[in-house]
C-alpha cells in the first residue's frame, strides 16, 4: 500500500538557499510576501526559473491588468475557486 499521507513532493529550492541562480534570486525577491517568506506554490518552480517569471507575470495580469473587474471581485473569484478545490492558497 503507498502512503499518501505525505501528498505530493517536488524538490525545490528554498530562497535561503545558497548558492541559487542570480535569476531564481530576483524572482524570489520579487514575489516574496511582506514576511519575506515565498509560498511553496512559487517554489516549485524553483528548479525551472523560467517558469516562475511566467506564472509570476500571469499573476499580475489576472490580478491587476485592465479588466472589468475591480481588485476585490477578482480576490473574490479566486477564493471561490481555492475553495471550491479544496486549496488553501
Amino acid at each position: 500500500m503507498t502512503d499518501t499521507s505525505r501528498g505530493p513532493w517536488i524538490e525545490t529550492y528554498n530562497e535561503d538557499t545558497s548558492g541559487l541562480d542570480p535569476a531564481l534570486q530576483d524572482l524570489y525577491a520579487a514575489v516574496r510576501d511582506p514576511r519575506g517568506h515565498v509560498d511553496n506554490i512559487l517554489k516549485i518552480h524553483s528548479l525551472h526559473p523560467a517558469s516562475l517569471q511566467v506564472h509570476h507575470e500571469f499573476y499580475k495580469l489576472a490580478m491587476h491588468g485592465s479588466s472589468p473587474l475591480n481588485r476585490i471581485q477578482r480576490e473574490m473569484i479566486a477564493v471561490v475557486v481555492s475553495a471550491e478545490n479544496a486549496c488553501h492558497y
